[in-house]
C-alpha cells in the first residue's frame, strides 16, 4: 500500500476508531461508578474520543494495585484479631440510640474499635501545634512515627525537625513518611529530603509514581494523612501539614495567604489506632512491619468526665468502600439538633448533599464554615456552585475572611459527637486520597470544638440567599462549569 493510499484511508480509520471508542466507553465507563462520575467521563470521551479515552486510561481507576490492597486487608485482619472484645468495654446506656450502628460501620469498614479512656487537647494555633508536637518528640523514649502530606523543614518547622534529630541521636526509633508529590513540589521539599538523608533518619516517600519500575497506578492518588505518634501513648492528628503556614509558595506570600488549621493531641489507648495506621502505610511502602512498635492491643487506662471514647477511621483507595463518606453520611442522618461543619473544600457527592440538605429541612441547625479566599481555583468555584442549593434548604454558610485560608476539617453532631481529621468533604477526599478521621464521643470534647467554631463565626461573614443570587452572571457560569470537573473521578 502506497503512502497516498494510506493517507486516503486515514480519515476512515479515524472515524472507525472514534465510533469504537464511543461504543466501548458506554459499556466500560459506567461499571461500578457513580452515575455523575460516569456521565462526566462519557462527556469528556464523546467530546474528544481519543484524548478523552487516553485520559480515562490514565485517571479512570481509583484503585491501588492488588498487592497494596492485599496489604491493607492483611493489616485489617491483624487489627481485628488484636482488638477482639474491646467493643464490649464501652458503656452504651448514655450513647445516642443511633451511635452504636455508626461505631459498627466504622469497625466493619476500617477495623478500628471504639476505645474509652482517652484525654484530648485541641490545638487551634498553628505555631502552638508545632510546639506541642516538638515537646512530645523530645519526651520520646522508644519510637516516634511521623506521617504528613506536606513535610518541609523551614523557618516555622525547624524546631520539630531538630527534635526528631535529637530523638534519633539518643537511640529512639524515628520513622518518617510523607507524600512524594506534595512534598517534593514544595519549594523546600528537596532540601528537606537532603536534610533527612544527612541526619540518618529513616524516611520513605509515599505513593511515588514510577511506571517504568512496574509501579503503575493512577498518578494523582495522594496520601493526605497527618499523624504523629510517640511511644504509642501520645498521638496527634488533624488538618495541619508540617510546613510554614504560607506553604513557602511565592504566590501565597505575595497575596498574604496564611493557613489556619486544627490539630488534636490524644493521650490514651486510642493512640495505638493511629499508630496502627502509620504501620499500615509503612508496610505498604517498605514491606516491613516494625517489630518494636505497636503490636500490643490497646488497654483502657483512665475514666472520668474528661475521658472520651475515640475511634480512628482510616479511608482511602486501599479500602473497598469510601469509609469517610459513609461515616459522614451516617452522622449527618443521626443529627437531631445541630450539625456544624468546617471544610475548606466542600464539593460533596449526591449522597452527602442530600444528607446535609435533608438535615436542614427536617429542622436541624446546619452550619457550614468555608473560605472566602481561593487557593485552588477549580475546587473553589466548584464549591461555590453548591451554595444556592444549601441556602435554599436552610443551611447557614459562613465564609472565613481573607487572607486566611481556613483549612480545618471537622464537624460536630448535637452535643455528643465530633469528628476531626485530614478529610475534606469533597469527592477527592472520598475516593482518591488516603485520609484519617478521629471520631470522639463526649460532651466535653464537643464543647471544646464548639469554642473553636464560635471563634470562626466571629471572624467570618454569613452569606444569604438573596445576596448570593445577585453575584455576577459570569461567576455563576464559572462556578457551574467548575462543578462538572469535580465529578471526573
Amino acid at each position: 500500500m502506497t503512502w497516498r493510499k494510506l493517507l486516503k484511508a486515514f480519515p476512515t480509520v479515524i472515524l472507525v476508531v472514534d465510533i469504537l471508542i464511543r461504543i466501548v466507553s458506554v459499556a466500560v465507563v459506567p461499571r461500578n461508578r457513580r452515575p455523575s462520575s460516569a456521565m462526566a467521563w462519557l462527556l469528556a470521551i464523546f467530546v474528544a474520543p481519543i484524548p478523552g479515552s487516553v485520559l480515562y486510561g490514565l485517571l479512570g481507576s481509583t484503585k491501588l494495585p492488588k498487592d497494596r490492597r492485599d496489604k491493607q486487608r492483611e493489616i485489617n485482619s491483624l487489627i481485628l484479631e488484636n482488638t477482639q472484645g474491646l467493643d464490649n468495654r464501652v458503656p452504651t446506656d448514655t450513647q445516642p440510640p443511633w451511635f452504636g450502628t455508626v461505631v459498627q460501620l466504622n469497625r466493619t469498614l476500617g477495623a478500628m474499635p471504639l476505645i474509652p479512656g482517652n484525654t484530648t487537647r485541641l490545638l487551634p494555633d498553628y505555631a502552638g501545634s508545632i510546639a506541642a508536637m516538638t515537646e512530645a518528640v523530645d519526651a520520646a523514649e522508644r519510637y516516634v512515627h511521623v506521617e504528613f502530606y506536606i513535610f518541609t523543614r523551614d523557618e516555622s518547622t525547624f524546631l520539630f525537625f531538630d527534635a526528631l534529630k535529637r530523638a534519633h541521636d539518643r537511640g529512639v526509633k524515628v520513622r518518617v513518611l510523607y507524600d512524594h508529590w506534595a512534598t517534593i513540589r514544595n519549594p523546600q521539599g528537596r532540601v528537606t529530603r537532603t536534610w533527612l538523608r544527612d541526619s540518618g533518619i529513616r524516611f520513605e516517600e509515599m505513593l511515588p509514581f514510577h511506571p517504568t519500575k512496574g509501579m503503575w497506578r493512577r498518578p494523582d492518588l495522594r496520601n493526605h494523612r497527618k499523624i504523629v505518634v510517640v511511644d504509642g501513648d501520645v498521638a496527634f492528628t488533624g488538618s495541619q501539614n508540617m510546613t510554614d503556614p504560607s506553604y513557602n509558595k511565592r504566590g501565597n506570600i505575595r497575596r498574604g495567604l496564611q493557613w489556619k488549621d486544627l490539630m488534636v493531641r490524644l493521650d490514651g489507648p486510642a493512640a495505638i489506632g493511629l499508630n496502627a495506621l502509620f504501620i499500615t502505610d509503612w508496610y505498604s511502602e517498605t514491606d516491613e512491619l516494625p517489630t518494636d512498635a505497636g503490636a500490643e492491643p490497646p488497654v483502657e487506662r483512665r475514666g472520668g468526665d474528661d475521658a472520651y471514647e475515640c475511634q480512628v477511621v482510616p479511608s482511602g483507595p486501599g479500602f473497598d468502600g469510601e469509609n469517610n463518606l459513609r461515616l459522614f453520611n451516617a452522622l449527618v442522618y443521626g443529627a437531631q439538633e445541630r450539625l456544624i461543619i468546617a471544610s475548606p473544600y466542600f464539593v460533596p457527592d449526591e449522597s452527602m448533599l442530600y444528607a446535609i440538605t435533608t438535615a436542614a429541612e427536617r429542622g436541624v441547625d446546619v452550619q457550614l464554615f468555608a473560605c472566602e479566599v481561593a487557593d485552588q481555583f477549580l475546587v473553589y468555584h466548584a464549591q461555590r456552585s453548591y451554595y444556592e442549593t444549601l441556602l435554599r434548604a436552610g443551611v447557614r454558610i459562613f465564609l472565613y475572611e481573607k487572607p486566611i485560608v481556613l483549612h480545618s476539617k471537622h464537624f460536630t453532631v448535637d452535643d455528643d459527637v465530633a469528628v476531626i481529621g485530614s478529610s475534606n468533604m469533597d469527592m477527592r477526599s472520598f475516593s482518591l486520597n488516603f485520609e484519617v478521621s478521629l471520631m470522639v464521643r463526649g460532651a466535653g470534647f464537643v464543647d471544646q470544638v464548639r469554642e473553636v467554631e464560635a471563634d470562626y463565626r466571629v471572624k467570618s461573614h454569613e452569606i444569604t440567599l438573596a445576596s448570593w443570587l445577585t453575584r455576577p452572571a459570569p461567576l455563576q457560569v464559572l462556578d457551574n462549569v467548575a462543578r462538572l470537573t469535580a465529578a471526573v473521578q
